[in-house]
């Protein structure tokens, strides 16, 4: 997997939940299969969400982590 691309980044602090998860979609529509976005969230109700929605659309959700200053990442693959 060396040759894997880089996440895509997607900075979503300060967006509350559901338009967090409307941005997250239309990226990942952008996408390619196989390739992970990478969101970055402060809004608890998206990090308990997204990753819902995510999954019922057919996406996998790699990680859920908690990050220093109260954000979450979460890391969804196409």
């Amino acid at each position: 997997m060396d040759d894997a691309a880089p996440p895509i980044r997607l900075d979503l602090r300060g967006v509350k939940c559901p338009l967090n998860w409307a941005h997250a979609k239309v990226r990942l529509e952008q996408m390619s299969r196989g390739q992970t976005l990478e969101l970055i969230l402060d809004d608890l109700r998206g990090v308990r969400d997204i990753p819902r929605a995510a999954e019922a659309e057919g996406y996998v959700v790699l990680e859920s982590t908690a990050l220093d200053g109260g954000a979450f990442r979460l890391r969804i693959e196409k």
